[in-house]
């Protein structure tokens, strides 16, 4: 098995990220509401009942890189923040049944996603708030892309971990 380094790979989870955006805007978010005429912005990514996205080391690093941009103060709020929903919502290394929900820390209302055009997770780029069932994005469209991030994530950091909850991948690199 050919492994990689971290930035070649981080190369290629943006041009999955980008590619997989590319698609979901194409063929299925024309038929999404559009966030703009949200009554309540951001009511989906701070839904502590709704938010389930997990992510692979290799994601949370490029998250992690991304923050790491913002000004001193930013970074140190927004470590607090994935702190506080860690201990908040009980996300920790010994929940791994998949069924954990939280409020994303990426989100501010100000601001909306503070990752939304560089690091993005896949589950994200692909929510819309869509009226018919029919014209959501296929699951499988989702969970092709997410295996070969998480193949690409393995292939980096020779583990085999599986995907964590966001603010517990986070954490871990904070």
């Amino acid at each position: 098995m050919r492994f990689f380094n971290e930035k070649t790979a981080l190369e290629r989870l943006s041009d999955i990220r980008s590619r997989f955006a590319e698609r979901i805007q194409h063929d299925f978010e024309h038929k999404a509401k559009d966030c703009s005429t949200c009554e309540t912005k951001g009511a989906c990514c701070l839904d502590a009942h709704f938010v389930n996205v997990r992510i692979t080391r290799l994601e949370a690093v490029a998250i992690v890189r991304e923050i790491e941009q913002l000004p001193a103060e930013s970074q140190a709020s927004m470590r607090r923040k994935i702190l506080d929903t860690v201990e908040r919502f009980g996300l920790d290394d010994a929940a791994e049944d998949g069924r954990q929900t939280y409020a994303c820390p990426l989100f501010e209302r100000e601001i909306g996603c503070l990752v939304h055009h560089t690091a993005k997770p896949l589950p994200c780029i692909a929510h819309a708030c869509y009226e018919r069932k029919e014209d959501l994005p296929p699951d499988k469209l989702l969970q092709e892309r997410e295996v070969r991030v998480f193949e690409l994530s393995r292939r980096t950091y020779g583990s085999d971990g599986l995907p964590k909850p966001l603010p517990v991948a986070l954490k871990h690199l904070l």
